[in-house]
């Protein structure tokens, strides 16, 4: 069965900085985490925290561009 893609939807937003420890591929291709769009890579397992070396933070929840940011218990915004 073809899979259907609607592309005139648009992807969820998303404000406010991302924590420092997170990374993802796409910041060894385009040189940056800044987009505020929550893209596949960013669900599907290409992002890690740069402090635990894993998929999972400090606080032992996934990491992602959605979930890494003010609020959640090992947020960092600076060093």
């Amino acid at each position: 069965m073809p899979m259907i893609i609607n592309h005139d939807d648009q992807l969820p937003q998303i404000t406010g900085s991302a924590c420092i420890h997170l990374r993802s591929k796409s910041m060894y291709v385009h040189g940056t985490l800044g987009q505020t769009e929550l893209t596949t890579e960013s669900v599907a397992g290409a992002c890690w925290c740069n402090s635990t070396q894993n998929s999972l933070g400090p606080d032992r929840d996934y990491v992602n561009r959605q979930s890494c940011v003010s609020g959640r218990e090992c947020y960092r915004e600076t060093h």
